[in-house]
């Protein structure tokens, strides 16, 4: 299997550049870190490939949120990345709530009337600048597709892919991303999406041994595409045990106190944003409480 990895490219000397990530271990990462089931990989997975496509939109220090909140059962997810490779996210229902085991891997019925949302923290600004949209598609890739045409009147093409085994492991995972620039020929862009619609199945693609060249060179022939940049993307957290147990020394003394005394132990504080799990024994706290 090819590493993860994303390769950044451009077309017709600048006029468009996109973004091809291979994210089956990123994605799988993600699965282990959260125990999450097939339905719910396929969610928090899309959204986080989805995620990582926005770091080649980013300058400098740049973070961006992307979050999606909805009235159906898988009520949405919230996903973080940086400009320096790091993704990471969960999910706002785990385990989604199902009436019956799914008839298909279409994410629209599990997703309600709702809206999308991207706020990003540019290096530099004191606020950070949020865009929001009424999801229309209940597609992830689709609805944020929609969000770079109408809130940041950029048009951009997202697509996402994930493939599981017979086992139900993550077989294949990818993510392609194609953005056109200020003054591009429209003639250009036109064939560029029209070559960005006929791309394979990406976690099919992966999952069969594919490399990112073949589709990018193979794909875009004819458009003069030049690799710009290879990026290594992870799933990974700032979280730390240290960070937790700064919390939890500032809370309320009595609080603190009773917890020390009664537990329950180990005292268990788990990361929402990366599913990491962090333990202190008795001793630890009452260390903590400055008994």
């Amino acid at each position: 299997m090819h590493p993860d990895g994303m390769t950044i490219f451009l077309l017709g000397d600048g006029a468009l550049r996109g973004a091809f990530f291979h994210g089956t271990r990123f994605v799988a990462r993600l699965r282990a870190q959260h125990s999450l089931g097939l339905l719910e990989t396929l969610v928090l997975g899309q959204a986080a490939l989805c995620g990582a496509l926005l770091i080649p939109t980013m300058k400098g220090r740049d973070r961006a949120i992307f979050r999606y909140d909805t009235n159906g059962p898988a009520a949405g997810f919230s996903v973080e990345a940086d400009s320096t490779g790091f993704v990471r996210g969960f999910l706002l229902q785990d385990p989604i709530p199902l009436e019956s085991p799914p008839e298909s891997w279409d994410l629209a019925p599990y997703f309600g009337d709702g809206t999308l949302s991207v706020v990003r923290f540019p290096e530099g600004y004191a606020e950070p600048v949020t865009g929001t949209i009424e999801i229309r598609h209940r597609n992830i890739a689709k609805d944020l597709t929609e969000y770079f045409l109408s809130s940041e009147q950029t048009r951009t093409a997202f697509n996402t892919g994930i493939q599981f085994d017979r086992e139900g492991r993550v077989a294949g995972a990818g993510a392609l991303y194609l953005q056109a620039m200020p003054g591009a020929d429209p003639e250009l862009v036109e064939a560029a999406e029209r070559a960005f619609a006929a791309a394979p199945s990406l976690g099919t693609w992966f999952a069969e041994g594919g490399d990112r060249e073949d589709v990018i060179y193979g794909l875009f022939r004819g458009m003069k595409p030049t690799v710009a940049l290879e990026r290594d993307i992870r799933f990974a957290c700032p979280c730390a045990r240290e960070k937790f147990a700064a919390h939890i020394s500032r809370l309320d003394p009595k609080e603190l106190a009773d917890m020390a005394k009664n537990g329950p132990f180990p005292l268990e504080v788990v990361c929402h944003n990366c599913g990491s799990v962090y333990s202190w024994t008795k001793e630890e706290v009452e260390t903590l409480a400055g008994l």
